[in-house]
């Protein structure tokens, strides 16, 4: 039978990149004979500028609520029937924070230089992200919560996923980033419960201290970030700069929902935002949504070295020249994606087309 890939699509340059994933995943598994259904959600979600055009406050506050909930609903009903993955464009960041804390979300990005490797996993389940408005006469009031369940469970999760990625030597260190201070020294409780459950030493740090421990020290050769957003939204491009030797318009990272109504899928999407300045001309990057399909193709697809086959058909564009504008070329999106699906060869199989 088949696999199953649910899509799911916001507006700005998301049909664009609706498209480009599709045919990249296509192109990917037609390559190794692999069979792949797409299933797309029914609706098309907002982003935040589609939103400010449409309506004012009120209006925004419905339309939020509402692709919340579908989106939280068709989140669960791939879970249901057994999907592995999901592949998101850009949404409106509100309504997104909104589905992390109900299906309780983790995000994970892996950064790697020379001499060091960061597993950086933000907790996109609680704290300021995944509050809620109220509006009373001149101001907005913000309500968030923590729990000790749902630290428990990211804190989990988290060394789980630290023991897979270097399974031969074990994790180096681990630090969360959180304004603790702020709590009433219940984080620091149950940080230290959770240490103690997993048999690891976990440092909690106000964010500015992780910063300078980072600047003057870089990371550990295994280090282990868990981070509120509060922090790591703000500093993900400080790090990719620093640590990753990437740009974030190129990169795409998965989320992973905790909560036993989702459990099991995982969610893919690109780092960098809908783009609504550039939809309808075909000039959006499509790097990110191209890395995504090759990591799906290969972790759920069973297409064995798809990702290592699409990075040697992007360096291939690279050394011709091919890309979109704001990658240096005067290629549209549609033109790189031809060329590169054009230059996939999985290996083994002769290299002519990469080379071309």
């Amino acid at each position: 039978m088949e696999p199953v890939i649910g899509l799911a699509v916001g507006r700005g340059t998301g049909p664009e990149l609706a498209t480009v994933f599709e045919r990249v995943l296509t192109g990917i598994t037609d390559r190794y004979s692999a069979g792949i259904n797409i299933t797309r959600s029914k609706r098309i979600y907002h982003s935040y500028f589609s939103l400010k055009a449409d309506a004012g406050i009120e209006r925004v506050r419905e339309l939020t609520g509402e692709d919340a909930d579908h989106y939280a609903d068709f989140c669960r009903t791939l879970a249901a029937l057994g999907v592995p993955a999901v592949f998101r464009t850009a949404v409106n960041a509100q309504s997104l924070y909104l589905v992390r804390r109900r299906l309780q979300a983790v995000k994970i990005d892996v950064m790697t230089t020379p001499d060091a490797s960061l597993l950086l996993v933000r907790d996109q389940a609680q704290g300021f992200y995944t509050g809620e408005n109220t509006h009373v006469p001149g101001a907005l009031i913000r309500t968030m919560a923590f729990s000790r369940e749902i630290t428990e469970k990211v804190i989990a999760f988290a060394v789980r996923r630290a023991r897979q990625e270097w399974p031969d030597g074990g994790i180096g260190q681990i630090v969360m980033a959180y304004k603790f201070h702020l709590l009433d020294g219940a984080l620091d409780e149950w940080v230290a419960e959770s240490a103690a459950r997993h048999g690891v030493e976990i440092r909690l740090f106000q964010p500015d201290t992780v910063n300078r421990n980072l600047i003057e020290h870089g990371p550990h050769p295994r280090t282990l970030i868990i981070a509120g957003n509060e922090w790591a939204d703000i500093m993900h491009v400080v790090l990719l700069d620093r640590f990753g030797s990437e740009r974030q318009e190129n990169r795409c990272t998965e989320n992973v929902y905790l909560h036993p109504d989702a459990a099991g899928l995982v969610e893919y999407q690109t780092v960098h935002g809908s783009a609504d300045d550039l939809a309808g001309t075909d000039t959006v990057n499509p790097v990110a949504t191209v890395r995504a399909a090759a990591a799906i193709a290969e972790r759920h697809a069973g297409c064995a070295g798809a990702v290592r086959m699409v990075e040697r058909g992007l360096e291939s564009l690279v050394r011709r020249g091919i890309g979109t504008p704001d990658l240096g070329g005067r290629h549209s999106t549609t033109a790189m994606v031809d060329a590169l699906l054009d230059a996939l060869e999985p290996a083994g199989l002769p290299t002519a087309a990469v080379n071309s």
